[in-house]
């Protein structure tokens, strides 16, 4: 493990997503579903050389795990399509916040789907999490504008949950399948399921519209690939706070390309947000530790 490396790995990832993002936001004119097809589409040209020049295209796209794909790629394509519509009525830093809510979903789904028991530490988690929702929330209940962001607050938090199922789905097939299956078939997926928006109202790109799209493809791939190659040299418990620098990069695009000032219900909201999911992970990670402490005794007390 070379942990310092697989956080560099992770914040170039993270950077990269929080731009590919800004270049959806920027291509307003453009629908949800064809931004969809554009950022999936053109990650698997990118995907298909990278395993290409790591020797593991063949072996890296087997898979005996169809159903699991698919799933995944409902899910996944679903969470990606619903936050791009979202960035059409709130600010970049907002969508980003609600979006850090993922691991509250994941809790509360694994409660409901496979009866794991939520303890204290986790309770009060969400509690905190859904606490910073309704935060970012209140203002958007008055105004003239209200109801198009009280939509955009629902599209988000909707990608969050359906983000959290795909989460759910990776994980379960984590060990079982390649890194990079898992990457590709979701491209592939998504590009597919986006085609079916086409009679929906796609339109021609124009001027730096194509720049947008291309740059979200460019970006979303060799960010998907930074982020699947950080986890060989740092475990997950280790890098996934620094996912919250997303937040950061989010505030400053918004502040200086789209003129979008954070308010403090907005920070305030957004600093329980990412304080739950920090939590979570945090508790997780101790979890983790608790079971390969027990596994080892366990092994050790059997020789």
């Amino acid at each position: 493990m070379k942990p310092m490396r697989g956080i560099l790995l992770m914040l170039l990832a993270v950077s990269l997503f929080t731009v590919m993002i800004s270049f959806i936001k920027a291509a307003d004119r453009i629908p949800p579903g064809q931004s969809v097809f554009f950022r999936a589409g053109l990650s698997i040209p990118i995907i298909l050389i990278w395993l290409s020049v790591r020797g593991q295209l063949a072996n890296g796209l087997r898979t005996s795990n169809w159903k699991g794909h698919v799933s995944r790629g409902l899910a996944g394509t679903t969470a990606m399509a619903l936050g791009f519509a979202g960035l059409k009525f709130l600010p970049l830093p907002e969508v980003t916040a609600l979006r850090f809510a993922t691991p509250i979903a994941i809790v509360i789904l694994a409660a409901i789907m496979f009866g794991e028991r939520i303890r204290i530490v986790r309770v009060t988690a969400v509690i905190v999490g859904l606490l910073g929702v309704l935060i970012i929330l209140f203002p958007r209940l008055g105004g003239e504008s209200a109801e198009g962001e009280l939509i955009g607050v629902a599209l988000v938090l909707g990608s969050a949950f359906f983000a959290a199922f795909a989460q759910i789905f990776v994980k379960s097939m984590a060990g079982k399948e390649h890194t990079a299956a898992i990457v590709f078939y979701f491209s592939l997926t998504a590009s597919g399921l986006a085609l079916l928006t086409l009679p929906f109202g796609w339109v021609w790109p124009i001027g730096w519209e194509w720049v947008y799209l291309l740059g979200a493809g460019l970006f979303g791939g060799l960010g998907q690939i930074l982020l699947t190659s950080s986890y060989r040299f740092a475990d997950a418990g280790v890098l996934a706070p620094f996912t919250y620098v997303t937040m950061i990069w989010a505030l400053i695009i918004g502040y200086f390309v789209f003129d979008e000032a954070p308010t403090i219900p907005m920070l305030t909201g957004a600093g329980l947000i990412i304080g739950s999911g920090a939590l979570i992970v945090w508790r997780e990670r101790q979890l983790g530790k608790k079971t390969v402490a027990e596994g080892k005794l366990k092994a050790k007390g059997m020789q």
